[in-house]
């Protein structure tokens, strides 16, 4: 036993707490549910995480999260084809579609520059962003990366990267508050950036 519990609880603690935002007492407290909770539920769980590790990839145009070669939003036709959103993560997708401000397509960098962690431009999926929009009917791109410092980087580094390119380039307006990520922001706050867009 450690710390008064038994080692399968330890470990079990230790697992939940390497997830991004689960702090020691977060990952205490899904160790205890897990514990108090239905051996169906658990089961359910289970099946649930070894589905989605197992069936969901990245959209191959776009970065999105699918489960086939490409995403629901690449494969609609009714979409507008004219206007690419950049996001750092499919998370920003699902605020954006939430908002129902954009009915354009995306592009998901899979990260923010950052060189204090060693990410740098090769690090994201820009190129490929360069690529679509030579292939692509593309007339603007919207930058939707997050108002954080590691954000307001990758949006000068595309702004920078997209500008010889003939294509009108703008960034959400500043109704999202600095330092934070877009998928905590609510519909009106997104609406109203998207809208307000420079």
């Amino acid at each position: 036993m450690a710390g008064g519990l038994p080692r399968s609880m330890t470990d079990l603690i230790q697992e939940f707490s390497k997830m991004p935002g689960i702090g020691s007492h977060s990952a205490k407290k899904l160790a205890f549910y897990i514990l108090q909770t239905e051996n169906e539920e658990v089961k359910k769980l289970l099946s649930n995480i070894r589905t989605v590790k197992e069936n969901i990839r990245f959209c191959g145009v776009c970065n999105n999260l699918s489960e086939n070669d490409m995403c629901e939003i690449c494969a609609d036709r009714k979409r507008d084809r004219s206007r690419i959103c950049v996001v750092s993560g499919p998370s920003g997708i699902m605020a954006m579609e939430k908002s129902g401000v954009h009915n354009g397509l995306y592009h998901v960098l899979l990260g923010e520059l950052s060189p204090i962690d060693g990410i740098g431009p090769d690090d994201l999926k820009i190129k490929e962003l360069l690529v679509r929009i030579k292939n692509e009917p593309v007339k603007e791109i919207v930058i939707a990366t997050d108002f954080t410092t590691e954000g307001e980087t990758t949006a000068l580094y595309l702004m920078g990267k997209l500008r010889s390119s003939g294509i009108k380039v703008s960034r959400l307006a500043r109704g999202v508050p600095a330092g934070a990520a877009l998928e905590s922001a609510d519909m009106a706050t997104i609406q109203r950036a998207f809208e307000e867009r420079k």
